[in-house]
């Protein structure tokens, strides 16, 4: 039976990391946490007179460097002179140097948001009237490419590392102390430290390069290392170090002394199945008690470290929201981290200390437990991140907690199903156990019976007999023993010795088949490997909204994008909204259509986008993916690159596109229809 359920857990295993790895890299860059809501010069606005400074307004407070904000002149030339200063609130504003010229002009931003994740970007103002300009805005912020991907999973890894370190640890102490002399979960907890401790390094270190530059080489740049621990990220970062230090020692103690008090088990516990001591010594009870205090504090400090750095340190109430999110984080540590210890102690723990049924009710109330504290903690996350039931899907976060809402369901469900294996199991050890004693009362009736046949005092003839033969025979061949007999009867000591070994080993193999042959047994730890694979895709779905813009921020970010196209529409002298109308042929299955582009004001400064894609019937389809890039070959500017927000089936928007200066520009769209299929066209359109 293990023979077969081994390569399904393999291929099981592979099968979920590659869909965790699958959401992980299909998922957008990181979106920027903190959203530019305003500017003065107002994005796109040509203003008469040459204004002496530049303020941006950002819907959370962000940390800014020397060169977080640059203003560069048509040429590329910096025009900006000093630091950023923060006047007021949101609002930073940078000074530019007096008698600038008329042109167009380009500011580019990079900040870091107040929970921890950079924001770039960058928008154009024109003096006087637009001109041609050399800058290219680069559509690549410092968080996509290799840093960027290498922090993201590195973000992941900490997650996982601390779910199973405080979950694996947890299931130990509240549910099977046995476990803590079982080797198999000592390397899960163990492996669980090690993943944390390595992630944080690698965080620490990719830190600056992944706010700054992008750059790989800036990795190990102690400058940049230097500025990150003066940050409040590289602060919680260096905590969470501290307190793995401490965790540590909370390991050496739990599979080292209280391993061993966890060794001698009452033998009414061991009959159930679990192995466990009494837990009525003192030493063991205040032993118990020491380590679940200490442990609580250090994973409640190392939840704390994730708090105070991310969404819950900022925005409203965050007093409260800290503190929720440290909860939370411990309710997902328990109930998920548990979950694996759990599965690896049906799969591997030994036929001497098999887990008993006990232990999983103990760790079905902690699971119970764990999914009300989520459930209360999440409502009112969701409520400070989203702020209204349209960002459920009308925004990216809203439809990733769509998604991770889904997953607990199921795995909630797939729960309910182990819960009732659990009971079977139970059944079957009672009915098992009543079989047993039965005929053990059926064998001392037989015996019993046996010896009220014979007369008293007497014993059965044969052996009788058989005891004579054998003491002659030691007799007569006694005076024959020699040294070389004595080597003999040495050699065949140890012989014995190898046969019970082999033996005992036969007799643990042959258990242990019984054990997996049980049905109920077999079900419970099908539906406990099902439920941690849909763990793991929850858990890389969570990571995920970590680095995601909440949809409360997104929402402000669009309602202000809104309102400045509006006020540019109104205040400007478009020649009026163009659309552009091209069918597309990718070459691959359902690979053919049509593609129509419409821009709104079509004049030089904000425009908002739209991008339809309909099938050859004319209904709307989605495809994979749509790019725009916009060139001005005449000035050579371009292509300006543009990655709509997907609206609806068939339709994509981007309520803020700049076009620096009027003319004939070629409008490029690219359309993906699969993986592999996918094609550009393209149409020129008159702009301003």
């Amino acid at each position: 039976m293990t023979q077969t359920i081994a390569p399904r857990v393999r291929t099981l295993v592979l099968l979920i990391l590659a869909v965790a790895g699958a959401l992980l890299a299909g998922a957008a860059p990181a979106s920027a946490h903190a959203a530019l809501t305003g500017s003065d010069p107002a994005q796109g606005a040509v203003v008469d007179t040459a204004p002496s400074q530049v303020s941006l307004t950002f819907s959370e407070p962000v940390a800014v460097g020397d060169d977080s904000v640059r203003v560069l002149d048509p040429k590329g030339e910096r025009v900006d002179k000093g630091d950023p200063a923060n006047p007021s609130g949101t609002t930073y504003s940078v000074p530019l140097v007096s008698g600038l010229p008329d042109g167009t002009y380009t500011v580019a931003y990079q900040v870091v948001s107040a929970d921890s994740h950079p924001v770039a970007g960058a928008f154009t103002f024109s003096i006087g009237a637009p001109s041609e300009t050399t800058v290219s805005v680069s559509a690549q912020g410092s968080d996509d490419g290799l840093v960027g991907w290498l922090y993201g999973f590195g973000r992941y890894v900490s997650y996982a590392g601390f779910v199973v370190l405080a979950g694996g640890a947890a299931f130990v102490l509240a549910c099977w102390a046995p476990g803590a002399r079982v080797r198999a979960v000592q390397r899960l907890v163990v492996s669980g430290w090690l993943a944390l401790t390595a992630a944080t390094l690698g965080l620490l270190m990719l830190r600056g390069s992944y706010t700054t530059s992008g750059k790989i080489g800036d990795v190990f740049d102690l400058e940049l290392l230097g500025d990150v621990l003066q940050t409040k990220t590289g602060a919680a970062l260096v905590s969470r170090l501290l307190l793995l230090a401490a965790a540590a020692l909370f390991i050496a103690v739990l599979f080292g002394a209280y391993a061993r008090t966890a060794d001698g088990g009452a033998p009414d516990h061991a009959a159930e199945g679990d192995g466990e001591g009494d837990g009525g010594e003192p030493d063991k009870r205040d032993l118990t008690f020491g380590l679940a205090l200490g442990g609580t504090v250090v994973a409640a400090g190392l939840a704390a470290s994730w708090a105070m750095s991310e969404h819950a340190s900022q925005g409203l109430q965050a007093g409260v929201a800290m503190p929720v999110d440290v909860v939370h984080l411990l309710a997902v540590a328990a109930w998920l981290g548990g979950l694996a210890a759990l599965l690896v102690a049906l799969h591997r723990a030994p036929v001497e200390t098999p887990v008993g049924r006990d232990a999983v009710r103990r760790f079905s109330r902690l699971a119970f437990g764990s999914v009300v504290a989520l459930a209360v903690t999440g409502v009112y996350q969701s409520w400070r991140q989203l702020g209204s039931w349209s960002a459920f899907t009308d925004t990216r976060y809203g439809q990733l907690l769509l998604v991770k809402i889904a997953l607990v369901a199921v795995m909630v469900a797939v729960a309910f199903l182990s819960r009732r294996w659990t009971q079977r199991l139970a059944d079957a050890r009672v009915s098992v156990a009543t079989e047993e004693a039965a005929r053990s009362e059926e064998t001392e009736r037989a015996e019993e019976a046996e010896e009220e046949k014979q007369p008293a005092g007497t014993a059965p003839a044969e052996a009788s007999g058989t005891s004579a033969v054998s003491e002659a025979v030691e007799a007569a061949e006694a005076p024959r023993a020699s040294d070389a007999e004595k080597a003999e009867a040495g050699h065949d000591s140890v012989r014995a010795a190898q046969l019970a070994r082999q033996r005992a080993a036969t007799e643990a193999a042959r258990q242990k088949r019984l054990r997996d042959a049980d049905p109920n047994r077999f079900g419970l730890r099908r539906s406990v490997l099902a439920e941690a694979g849909v763990a793991v895709v929850l858990l890389a779905v969570t990571t995920v909204l970590t680095q995601t813009e909440p949809g409360r921020t997104e929402q402000d970010a669009k309602a202000a994008a809104a309102s400045s196209s509006s006020s540019a529409s109104t205040t400007g002298q478009g020649s009026g909204a163009v659309s552009l109308t091209m069918p597309f042929d990718t070459g691959g299955t359902n690979g053919k259509g049509v593609v129509s582009v419409d821009l709104d004001p079509a004049q030089a400064g904000d425009n908002a986008l739209h991008v339809y894609v309909e099938g050859p019937d004319g209904t709307p389809v989605d495809v994979p993916e749509v790019k725009i890039a916009l060139t001005l070959a005449a000035q050579d500017i371009g292509p300006l690159p543009v990655t709509p927000d997907h609206i609806t089936t068939g339709h994509w928007s981007a309520s803020t596109v700049q076009i620096p200066m009027a003319g004939d520009w070629k409008v490029e769209v690219t359309v993906r229809t699969s993986d592999i299929d996918q094609v550009t066209v393209s149409k020129n359109a008159q702009i301003g």
